[in-house]
C-alpha cells in the first residue's frame, strides 16, 4: 500500500456531518472500502477525534474517522449487463522443435555466462535427441473501480461551506475521470455539499496554540529567553488547524482504479518446472477482451479450458460484488519448450531450451570447477 501524509490530528466524530450514501466513513482515510478489494492509505492523521465532532449526514451515518467504514457497493447497472462474447474454438496450434544449430547456440550463450563452466560440453558433445513440447500459459486481467470514504479536515481560513445546503450526492453518484483500460491509477475527491466548520480545534480549545504540562525546556516557559520552538510564548502554534482555531471537515472520496490479474500454466511431460516459465514469453495464441469475458471453449488443452472457466467465474463472482467491473482481458500464449539430450564423453545429459528468448536451463552440467572471486 502507498504511503501518504500523515497529518498529526484527527477532529472528533461530532465534527462531521452525516451525509447520504457515505455510511461508514471516517475521519483521516482507514474506513473500510466501499465494494472493492483493501485500497491504499489516504489521508491518516494520527490523533482520532472525538466522535461527538462528526455531524450526522443522512446516507453516510457509518462514516467514521481515519476510516474503517463500512463497504458500499456499486448500484445495480441501469441497462441490462451485455451477454459475453463465446470463444471461438481454437485449432491445435503447434510450434516446430528448434533446430540443433539454434539449440547449441543457445546452450553456448547460457554455459559462457557461468564463471565455473567449461565449454568443453559444448564444443564436443553430441546431440542425440530433440522433443518439442507445448506448453500453455493462461492469464486473466480484471480492471476494477473501487470506491471508499473517510472524513477529513484542514484549517479553515475561509473555504466555501456547502454542508446542508441540500443532499449529498451518493458515493457512485459523483463523476471521477477514469484512466485508459487496464491502467492503475487513484484519485481522491471532496463530496459537495458535506463541508462544514467547527469553530474550535478541540486539540487547541481554539487558541491556535497548543501547551503541554510540561515547561519548554529552552525558556522554563517564562519566554523570557530567546525561545526558538516558542517565540517566546511558552506555548507552541498548532499543527492540526495551524494556528487558525477552526477546522474545515469534509467527506473524501477516494477512487482506486486496480488491475486483479492471475494466470494458469498447464502441466507438461518435459520434467522442466513451472517456475522456470515465469522468465520468459510466449507466442500469443488467443485474445480476448469485452466488458465481460466468456470462458474459453474449445481448447485442445482440457486443463486450460477449465481454468478459464473456474478464473472467470471466481473474478466476476468476486470483484462485481465489492467493485465496478469495467473490463476484462484473457490471453493464452504457447511457450516453447525443448528437451536436448545429448552424450559427452560416454555419457547421457539434458538440457532445455525455453521461451522466445531461447532460456537454458541445464541438469546437472557435466563440467563445473569450484571458482572463487578475489
Amino acid at each position: 500500500m502507498a504511503n501518504f501524509h500523515v497529518p498529526p490530528y484527527a477532529p472528533p466524530a461530532a465534527m462531521f456531518n452525516t451525509v447520504s450514501g457515505y455510511a461508514g466513513t471516517v475521519a483521516g482515510g482507514g474506513g473500510k472500502p466501499m465494494a472493492a478489494p483493501p485500497a491504499a492509505s489516504f489521508h491518516t492523521p494520527l490523533y482520532a477525534p472525538p466522535a461527538a465532532m462528526f455531524n450526522i449526514v443522512p446516507g453516510y451515518e457509518g462514516t467514521v474517522a481515519g476510516g474503517g467504514g463500512a463497504y458500499i457497493p456499486p448500484p445495480p447497472p441501469s441497462v441490462p449487463m451485455p451477454v459475453p462474447e463465446q470463444a471461438p474454438s481454437t485449432p491445435d496450434w503447434h510450434i516446430p522443435s528448434i533446430s540443433e544449430d539454434r539449440a547449441r547456440e543457445a546452450f553456448a550463450t547460457y554455459v559462457s555466462s557461468k564463471c565455473c563452466y567449461s565449454s568443453d560440453p559444448v564444443s564436443e558433445g553430441v546431440i542425440t535427441n530433440m522433443e518439442s513440447f507445448n506448453t500453455y500459459r493462461y492469464r486473466l486481467e480484471t480492471f476494477i473501480e473501487f470506491r471508499s470514504t473517510e472524513w477529513s479536515q484542514e484549517p479553515y481560513t475561509g473555504q466555501p461551506v456547502d454542508a446542508g445546503v441540500q443532499p449529498a450526492p451518493g458515493p457512485w453518484q459523483i463523476a471521477a475521470q477514469p484512466p485508459a483500460f487496464f491502467q492503475e491509477h487513484k484519485q481522491t475527491i471532496k463530496v459537495p455539499y458535506t463541508s462544514s466548520v467547527k469553530r474550535d480545534c478541540t486539540l487547541c480549545n481554539g487558541s491556535g496554540y497548543r501547551e503541554s504540562d510540561k515547561r519548554c525546556v529552552n525558556c522554563n516557559g517564562s519566554g523570557r529567553k530567546n525561545c526558538s520552538p516558542c517565540s517566546g510564548r511558552g506555548s507552541c502554534q498548532c499543527d492540526t488547524c495551524r494556528g487558525k482555531g477552526k477546522l474545515l471537515i469534509f467527506i473524501n472520496l477516494n477512487v482506486k482504479w486496480s488491475i486483479e490479474k492471475d494466470e494458469f500454466v498447464a502441466q507438461d511431460s518435459s520434467g522442466l518446472k513451472v517456475e522456470k516459465l515465469e522468465e520468459v514469453s510466449g507466442k500469443e495464441l488467443y485474445k480476448d477482451a469485452q466488458y465481460m469475458v466468456y470462458p474459453v471453449r474449445g481448447f485442445p488443452d482440457a486443463s486450460v479450458a477449465q481454468a478459464s472457466e473456474r478464473l472467470v467465474r471466481d473474478h466476476q463472482g468476486k470483484y462485481a460484488q465489492t467493485s465496478r467491473i469495467l473490463q476484462q482481458r484473457q490471453t493464452i500464449e504457447l511457450i516453447p519448450v525443448t528437451k536436448v539430450n545429448y552424450m559427452w564423453k560416454g555419457k547421457p545429459y539434458v538440457y532445455y531450451v525455453y521461451g522466445n528468448e531461447f532460456k537454458v536451463k541445464a541438469v546437472d552440467y557435466p563440467d563445473q570447477c569450484c571458482c572463487s572471486v578475489m
